[in-house]
């Protein structure tokens, strides 16, 4: 009889331990995220899904600040400390920590026809498929249509320059006592668009960076101008220094702002925190001498080498990319979709709200006038040094402890220097 019992528990405990050896070869990826509006929602619906087809696989979806992935996952994965996957804007920036997942996709031509014209920039040297846009942006003005009406201030039309538009907001403001007649977020990402409307070429001919030309200097010197007259509020980009980004989102959803220059990655979040209470309305980019555009850009999933789960981490990235999975977190995202297959066949945005509807159709429908110069300056692997420079320069500029001159020479030795230290590796 004990030798029975002992036999029972000897089997007992053996069964306890290969259920705790399954547990241990569960698989834990982490996935770094932020969001804009409801994507993090949507895409813990979309993991949780996965994870039911694939047990043996865990995705945590780790929420931070957008300030941490911009400012602090580069630092993250230059100490081999980051995660399996992340949503990055940098996108070509931190292309040397990426995981190149065609040796292990089910279908990699699936991968290059529907992904194609974005892989390189998340790939700017090579032909790699490290990962997938979780949406195309586009940068762009929007409006409180509302006070444009309530002020009897006519809306510039289509092919209206910056001054008409600055013109008007001043306007606007003045006669309804607004505090911030119109507001960019601080980010140099959203200054290179108007500037190359005014003729900014951004690389020389040789291809290589030349971010100070007549065209910046035109843009920038508006930027400057409209922060000495009132058009700007120099709290905004005053309150914060060097290349740190500040936007300026929850000061127009309060409706202290007439004009907000930012883009399409908003649209989510006003129409949950505006709604209906004003009129938020995009207006297509204004015009410079040499162009009407705005900056294409966006978010990417991305795969990240030191990863030590290579092949979970792509069959995750696989089926995320699907397409029937893609158009369910474009639609309830409200997000341009970056994926050909889907854009050729439209969205059906979850949203019965028109303002909404009018902002993914106007931004959408600026992507054919991007200048081809705002491509390219978004594809190159440096342009966050280009960025960084010009609204650090400026807005020291702005808030007067350099001449605009000083600035402008200060923005050409920034880039330089510190583009040859990433070259070296510094």
């Amino acid at each position: 009889m004990t030798h029975r019992l002992n036999k029972t528990l000897l089997l007992g405990v053996a069964a306890l331990g290969l259920m705790a050896g399954n547990a241990l070869a569960e698989t834990e990826l982490r996935m770094t995220w932020y969001n804009d509006g409801n994507e993090g929602e949507v895409m813990r619906d979309l993991l949780d899904r996965f994870e039911e087809a694939n047990p043996d696989i865990k995705v945590v979806l780790d929420i931070v600040p957008y300030a941490a992935v911009r400012d602090g996952i580069g630092v993250q994965l230059a100490a081999g400390e980051g995660p399996d996957m992340a949503r990055v804007t940098d996108l070509g920036g931190l292309s040397q920590y990426y995981l190149d997942l065609t040796p292990y996709l089910s279908d990699a031509d699936y991968w290059r026809t529907n992904f194609g014209p974005f892989l390189k920039w998340l790939a700017p040297d090579s032909d790699a498929i490290s990962g997938f846009m979780t949406q195309l942006t586009v940068t762009g003005p929007y409006v409180n249509k509302t006070l444009f009406e309530q002020a009897g201030v006519e809306m510039p039309g289509e092919g209206a320059t910056w001054d008409d538009w600055a013109a008007a907001s001043k306007e606007v403001a003045d006669k309804l006592d607004i505090p911030i007649p119109m507001a960019w977020d601080r980010s140099g990402h959203r200054v290179a668009g108007p500037a190359i409307s005014m003729g900014a070429k951004m690389f020389d001919e040789n291809g290589e960076p030349a971010l100070v030309d007549d065209g910046l200097k035109m843009m920038a010197t508006k930027l400057y101008d409209w922060h000495q007259d009132g058009t700007m509020a120099k709290e905004l980009w005053g309150s914060v220094s060097g290349s740190q980004y500040l936007g300026a989102n929850e000061d127009f959803a309060n409706a202290n702002v007439v004009l907000y220059m930012s883009g399409s990655w908003q649209i989510p979040q006003f129409a949950e925190t505006i709604g209906d209470a004003f009129d938020w309305w995009a207006v297509p980019a204004p015009c410079g001498p040499a162009a009407c555009t705005g900056m294409p850009g966006g978010a990417a999933l991305v795969a990240i080498k030191d990863t030590e789960h290579p092949e979970e981490v792509a069959m995750v990235m696989d089926y995320l990319a699907q397409e029937e999975n893609l158009a369910e977190f474009y639609s309830r995202t409200l997000f341009i979709p970056g994926h050909l297959g889907l854009a050729e066949k439209g969205i059906d945005f979850d949203t019965d709200d028109e303002r909404a509807k009018h902002a993914l159709s106007t931004f959408a429908g600026a992507v054919p006038s991007i200048s081809p110069i705002a491509f390219e300056t978004q594809g190159y692997p440096y342009n966050y040094v280009m960025f960084g420079a010009l609204i650090s320069r400026l807005g020291e500029a702005i808030v007067g402890e350099l001449t605009l001159d000083q600035a402008f020479e200060r923005m050409t030795q920034d880039v330089e220097q510190q583009i040859a230290e990433k070259k070296r590796g510094g």
